[in-house]
C-alpha cells in the first residue's frame, strides 16, 4: 500500500522540533515575508539554515512557503529571500503567485515546486496544467469529496492534501472577505479571520454563519492511502507546539494501523468538534465555533501532550563496531539504518593496569546518546584484552561519532541546487503605455433585452455571461463580442467540458479562465483565453507567464491601489472598477444551515448590521457572498486612464443600461459606495 508522508506546519523552532520528535516525514514553514501565515513567529534565514540543517538531520524535508500575491516592487527581495533559501537546501518552495513561478522555473531549475492550495486546483485538468508548468505536486483545495480527490491522484502527479486543522469557510485560495472590510489579505498571508466573527441571516445575535468546525480526516487514513495521497497535511503554523505534537502523532499512529488518540487531538484545539462533510459529503453539520468548554480541555491536555516531544521519540539506531589492539588507534565504524557509515581513529591504547576495556565497557559509554537523535542498537568489539582508555577518552570519541553521523546525515539529505543568476531579470525594460482609450466590459447573469443597446455603444469591448446561462438566446451576430465565463470553483469537469462544446457548437470564441485547469481546457480546445479574479495577478512576470500561455488579456488582482496597476507588460489588462465584489466562494452555504433554502434571506448581516448579498448557484453547486457594498470608480477614472478596460459587474442585481452611462459621464456616486482597495490597498 501507498506510504504516504506526513507533513506537519512550523510556525516556530518549538514546532518544528515537536514535529521532528513526533515522527513527521517532513514539515513546511514560511519565511519572514511572503509565507501566507504572517502572524506565524515564522523563520529569518539564520533560523531557517538551522532548521534545514534539523529536519536533514531526522532524514525529514523541508519545505518553504512562497504561497503569497507578489507585488512588483517586492522582486528583488523574493529574489534575494529564494537565492539564500535554496543555496541553504530547502526541498521544494510551495508557491501561488504566476510571476514567482515563472522566476522559481527560471532561475532554480533543480529546486521542487509544489502548487499551493491557494492556486484552487481542485480537478484533474488543473493537476495536469500544474505538471506541465514544472511542477511536482499540487496542494488540492480541502473543500474536495474521496471521490474528486481520487480523480486527481490518477493524473501523474504527487498530491498533498489537507487532513487535519482549521477550514475556510471559502474555497481554497478564492476568499477576498478580510481584504475587502479591513486591508488584511489572505493572498497577502495577513487574513483577520473575518469569517470567525458574527454573522446572520436573520440578524440573530451570536450567530456564526461563516465558521467551520475543523476538518479531522485521521479516521479516513486508510482509505487516503490506498487512493494515492502522496503527502497528508496539517494545517496550523499559528498553533502551539504541543497541537503539533498531537497531530503527527494521531497521523503516525493512523498511518501504522493503530486506533489514533482522537481525544487528546479534539482537546488541544477544535471548534466545537471535527468534520469531514467535504471528504464524505456529507455536508449539514459542518459549522461551529471555538467554545469556552473547548479552551478548558486544551489546558488540561496541554502538560500532557508536552511530552510526547520533550525528549527525541523516533530515534535512529546506530550499529557500531570498534576496534581496540596495542600498537594501532582506536577504531569506531559507525552505521545507521539509512546506509551512513562515518569511520574515526582515537588515542593510541594504553596498557591496562587493572580492567582492560571489554565489550561491557564500550556498551556502557557508547549507549549515552542522550538527547541525541540516535540509540545503540548493536555493537562489536575486537579487543586485545590487554588494552585500555580512560571514560574520558571514551567520551570524546562518542561525542565525535555523533557529530560525524550528524555531518553525513545532513549532507546525504540536503539537496544541491542549481542556481541560473541570470535567468530571471528584475524588470522587464518595456515602459508603461499612457492613457489609452477606456474601453468597458459589463458582466452580466444572462442575456436581456438590454444587451443589444449595450454592444451598441462604441466603448463596450465585451458582454461577460456565463457559460452556465441560456446562451443559446443569444443572437448569432452577438456571439463574438460574448465573453463566457466560467465558475471559479467546479470539481464536475464533466459539466464544464459538456458547457464549452455546446458553446463551440453555437460559435463562442472567448472564454474568462478562473484557474489553471479552465486555462488547459481552454487552450487545448482552441479558445480565445482571457483571465479573470481567480488569478491573483499583482506583477508584470505574472502577465509575462500568461502571454506564454497564450492569454489574450487578464483582470488583475483588485487588491492592487491605482499606482499598484501600473505594469509594464505586452499583454492588456484591466480592473474590476464596477460591482458588489464576489468576496466568498463557498461549496456550503451558510443560509441553509442556519435557518434553511425556504426562509433564504439571501443576505447576512454582520456585527455592525451590514448586508453582505448571498447567492446560490445551483448548477454547480456553490454559494457567492458578496461585498456589502458596491465598488464605484466612474469618477475616479482618470486614476485608471492606462488600463485597456474597466469590468462593470451587473450581474447581481441588473441596471447594467444605467451603471454605463453613469461611467460614461463620470458620475459621483448616489448610493453608499467602496472605493475598494484602490486607495487604502492591503497589508
Amino acid at each position: 500500500m501507498n506510504h504516504p508522508e506526513i507533513l506537519a506546519p512550523a510556525g516556530s523552532m518549538e514546532s518544528l522540533t515537536a514535529a521532528l520528535r513526533c515522527g513527521a516525514d517532513a514539515v513546511y514553514l514560511g519565511g519572514k515575508a511572503f509565507s501566507a501565515r504572517q502572524r506565524a513567529d515564522n523563520f529569518a534565514l539564520p533560523a531557517l539554515r538551522d532548521a534545514i540543517q534539523l529536519c536533514h538531520l531526522y532524514g525529514a524535508k523541508l519545505y518553504l512557503t512562497v504561497n503569497t500575491m507578489i507585488l512588483e516592487q517586492e522582486f528583488a527581495a523574493l529574489i534575494d529571500f529564494l537565492d539564500n533559501a535554496v543555496t541553504a537546501g530547502v526541498d521544494a518552495l510551495i508557491v501561488q503567485d504566476l510571476g514567482a513561478l515563472s522566476l522559481i522555473r527560471k532561475r532554480y531549475p533543480r529546486t521542487a515546486l509544489h502548487a499551493s492550495t491557494q492556486m484552487t486546483i481542485h480537478t484533474p485538468e488543473g493537476a495536469r496544467w500544474a505538471k506541465e508548468q514544472g511542477l511536482t505536486r499540487v496542494v488540492t483545495a480541502r473543500e474536495l469529496s474521496r471521490d474528486e480527490l481520487v480523480a486527481i491522484c490518477r493524473c501523474d502527479i504527487e498530491v498533498e492534501h489537507f487532513v487535519h486543522g482549521a477550514l475556510c469557510m471559502c474555497v481554497s485560495g478564492q476568499c477576498g472577505l478580510s481584504a475587502m472590510i479591513g486591508s488584511r489579505s489572505a493572498n497577502r498571508g495577513r487574513c483577520a479571520q473575518a469569517c470567525r466573527l458574527p454573522f446572520s441571516a436573520v440578524s440573530t445575535p451570536d450567530t456564526y454563519a461563516l465558521s467551520l468546525k475543523d476538518l479531522c480526516l485521521v479516521p479516513h487514513i486508510a482509505q487516503l492511502m490506498a487512493d494515492g495521497v502522496t503527502s497528508l497535511k496539517i494545517e496550523g503554523r499559528c498553533k502551539r507546539p504541543e497541537y503539533v505534537a498531537a497531530a503527527v502523532t494521531a497521523l503516525v499512529q493512523a498511518r501504522a494501523g493503530k486506533q489514533p488518540d482522537l481525544d487528546s487531538l479534539r482537546a488541544v484545539f477544535s471548534r466545537s468538534g471535527f468534520t469531514d462533510g467535504y471528504y464524505t459529503g456529507k455536508r449539514q453539520a459542518m459549522f461551529g465555533i471555538r467554545k469556552k468548554e473547548d479552551v478548558l480541555l486544551a489546558k488540561d491536555v496541554l502538560p500532557r501532550l508536552e511530552q510526547l516531544y520533550r525528549k527525541p521519540g523516533n530515534r535512529v539506531p546506530l550499529s557500531m563496531h570498534i576496534t581496540v589492539q596495542q600498537g594501532q588507534p582506536v577504531q569506531i565504524t559507525a552505521n545507521d539504518h539509512d546506509g551512513h557509515q562515518v569511520e574515526l581513529q582515537g588515542e593510541m591504547p594504553l596498557l591496562a593496569k587493572t580492567k582492560p576495556t571489554d565489550l561491557t565497557q564500550l556498551t556502557r559509554q557508547m549507549e549515552k546518546l542522550g538527547d541525541t537523535i540516535y540509540w545503540l542498537e548493536t555493537i562489536t568489539a575486537d579487543c586485545d584484552g590487554i588494552s585500555m582508555l580512560p571514560a574520558s577518552a571514551w567520551n570524546a570519541l562518542r561525542r565525535a561519532c555523533v557529530e560525524q553521523m550528524n555531518a553525513a546525515r545532513i549532507a546525504a539529505y540536503t539537496p544541491r541546487p542549481v542556481l541560473k543568476k541570470e535567468a530571471f531579470p528584475l524588470s522587464i525594460s518595456k515602459a508603461v503605455s499612457a492613457a489609452v482609450q477606456q474601453r468597458y466590459r459589463i458582466m452580466l447573469s444572462d442575456w436581456d433585452n438590454s444587451c443589444a443597446a449595450l454592444l451598441a455603444e462604441p466603448s463596450v469591448e465585451f458582454l461577460l455571461i456565463p457559460v452556465m446561462a441560456n446562451i443559446v438566446s443569444i443572437p448569432p451576430q452577438y456571439r463574438g463580442q460574448v465573453l463566457l465565463t466560467l465558475p471559479r470553483f467546479c470539481p464536475d469537469e464533466s459539466q464544464i467540458c459538456a458547457w464549452l462544446k455546446q458553446a463551440n457548437i453555437l460559435g463562442f470564441s472567448h472564454l474568462l479562465c478562473e484557474n489553471a485547469a479552465h486555462l488547459h481546457l481552454g487552450k487545448r480546445s482552441g479558445w480565445i483565453c482571457h483571465t479573470g479574479m481567480g488569478f491573483p495577478i499583482a506583477n508584470q512576470a505574472a502577465l509575462a507567464f500568461l502571454q506564454v500561455q497564450g492569454v489574450a488579456d487578464a483582470i488583475l488582482s483588485p487588491e492592487l491601489t491605482t499606482q499598484q496597476t501600473q505594469l509594464a507588460a505586452d499583454i492588456p489588462y484591466g480592473v474590476y472598477a464596477y460591482g458588489y465584489q464576489p468576496v466568498m466562494v463557498m461549496r456550503n452555504c451558510p443560509i441553509q444551515s442556519e435557518v434553511g433554502c425556504r426562509q433564504c434571506t439571501h443576505a447576512l448581516t454582520d456585527r455592525t448590521g451590514r448586508k453582505f448579498p448571498v447567492r446560490c448557484h445551483p448548477k454547480t453547486h456553490t454559494t457567492t457572498l458578496y461585498n456589502a457594498v458596491p465598488t464605484w470608480m466612474a469618477d475616479k477614472q482618470t486614476a485608471l486612464a492606462h488600463l485597456a478596460f474597466l469590468l462593470l459587474d451587473c450581474s447581481l442585481y441588473g441596471n447594467a443600461p444605467k451603471v454605463l452611462h453613469a461611467y460614461l459621464q463620470k458620475q459621483k456616486a448616489e448610493m453608499p459606495i467602496t472605493r475598494g482597495l484602490f486607495y487604502r490597498g492591503v497589508q
